[in-house]
């Protein structure tokens, strides 16, 4: 996810003629560790994200009702029963049809936003038979609503189940003293830079030949995504990919942390396809959605595997600008890799 402005959005459509609207190029580095030097860029990045109401602060409020009237307690998990596990089931599936389905409800039924701020001029692909049903939008709810959120309830369930029967550290809010709640205040920040960091390396992993024909390009037919595009993936992708949540297995954590992380992975991936970078309010940008920068590996595939909040692209040579000088290196880049 990006960071948010509130500032004007421009209305014209990119004088680029590959793109309905980009910003500014060349893209910079909008990294935090690009900034990591600078005390006070660091602090402007935190009071944006997470002093603010941002997308992160709107996920950690969605989860904190959620874990209080939706999903099952621990002492409902101490053993494997279907009630709670379908009771996971159920919450990640109104979830995603929520997120998901609301999103593309408002930007491509209703047209809330016109094409303001939208990447790709096209709409979503229909009569197409490499697509599930001939139709995106159909194949993309096919694979997000079945194996997407089985394997995020696989992984929260599982997660539970551990917690519950203390086999994992668990925090233990009303034990609370002064470190433990400044690790449980944190976990909010750092999961999300977890999550970077998995999903760089487990999607380079994915864009190695062998794994790209056989599995990762399912998702790949989303040239153009859309909000449905962002957890239509093959089933072996969601299991690498869901398979952040055995962080929890390892460093002390609560419930809180576990379902803000299932909603980063599920309905937050939902989020930054949505393929327009804001949502608008009175022509202000209120809400960060999708990236150019994820909107690029789309386009071009060997390029941009991270996203803007982590340095792996620049680091390893794999980061695209946006220039015509990049897609020459990416279109040289993948033909070497499948030559």
């Amino acid at each position: 996810m990006s960071i948010k402005s509130n500032q004007h959005t421009n209305q014209q459509p990119s004088s680029n003629k590959d793109w309905h609207y980009h910003p500014a190029l060349p893209l910079q580095d909008a990294s935090v560790f690009s900034q990591i030097k600078s005390p006070k860029l660091v602090l402007g990045w935190f009071i944006r994200n997470w002093l603010s109401l941002s997308e992160f602060i709107i996920l950690v409020l969605l989860a904190v009702v959620l874990w209080a009237f939706c999903y099952p307690s621990l002492d409902q998990a101490t053993t494997f029963q279907l009630t709670w596990i379908a009771q996971n089931l159920f919450c990640n599936l109104i979830l995603m049809l929520g997120v998901a389905g609301g999103l593309h409800w408002y930007f491509y039924i209703r047209q809330g936003q016109g094409k303001k701020l939208k990447f790709d001029h096209r709409e979503q692909t229909r009569n197409n038979r490499s697509f599930l049903f001939s139709d995106q939008v159909k194949d993309n709810m096919f694979w997000s609503l079945t194996s997407g959120v089985f394997h995020l309830t696989f992984f929260q369930s599982l997660t539970m189940w551990l917690m519950a029967n203390q086999y994992i550290p668990v925090i233990q809010l009303q034990e609370l003293s002064i470190g433990t709640a400044l690790w449980f205040l944190l976990g909010f920040v750092l999961l999300p830079i977890w999550s970077a960091f998995h999903f760089y390396w487990v999607h380079r992993f994915l864009h190695q030949p062998f794994m790209y024909r056989r599995f990762h390009s399912l998702h790949h037919k989303n040239i153009n995504v859309g909000p449905w595009s962002g957890l239509a993936m093959h089933p072996v992708e969601h299991l690498l990919y869901i398979s952040s949540l055995a962080i929890h297995w390892l460093i002390a954590s609560h419930p809180l942390h576990v379902i803000f992380h299932v909603i980063w992975l599920g309905p937050g991936a939902a989020m930054t396809h949505t393929g327009y970078e804001n949502l608008l309010v009175k022509n202000k940008r209120r809400l960060a959605l999708g990236t150019f920068y994820h909107q690029l590996h789309h386009r071009y595939f060997e390029c941009n595997y991270g996203n803007q909040e982590m340095p792996w692209d620049r680091w390893f040579g794999t980061f695209h600008d946006g220039s015509e000088t990049a897609t020459k290196e990416t279109r040289e880049r993948k033909k070497r890799m499948y030559s």
